[in-house]
């Protein structure tokens, strides 16, 4: 028999260095959790994110207890790091800011295809060149899929 949940939490927290402070200190505390126990875990499975902005959801339990899984990093900071851009245009229809190619864009969906809604490849590298459209990223060349 599992335990009744009492609630998630979603957090977007940097890799490797949770603390108490907010934003983690404020919405664990709320809901009873020990603070400290979460943020050791957390540092200790995110030790290679070091600095990334990590998502994690944290399923808490009535008895307090907690579980939490770890996301990959959002699509929008995987572009910027390949596009070495430090933010995206205010006007992506009309601004360009960069241009990355659609190897690189198949990198960046490989990595985050277990948090993707789908399990093809194609679709999800669709996926990740919509946000680098809507960040004002080009995509240089011709999709695979295309002949």
């Amino acid at each position: 028999m599992s335990k009744p949940v009492l609630g998630y939490v979603k957090l977007r927290v940097k890799g490797g260095s949770a603390n108490p402070s907010p934003p983690v200190g404020p919405a664990l505390g709320s809901k009873g959790i020990n603070i400290m126990e979460f943020c050791k875990q957390f540092n200790a499975r995110t030790k290679d994110q070091q600095g990334e902005i990590v998502p994690v959801i944290i399923t808490v339990y009535q008895d307090k207890s907690f579980d939490f899984i770890v996301k990959t990093s959002p699509t929008v900071i995987a572009i910027m790091k390949l596009a070495e851009i430090a933010k995206g245009s205010p006007e992506s229809n009309r601004r360009k800011v960069a241009s990355i190619s659609w190897e690189q864009i198949q990198q960046i969906a490989v990595e985050k295809l277990r948090d993707l809604n789908t399990l093809d490849i194609h679709a999800a590298m669709r996926m990740v060149a919509g946000t680098a459209r809507s960040m004002g990223v080009t995509v240089q060349g011709t999709a695979p899929w295309v002949k």
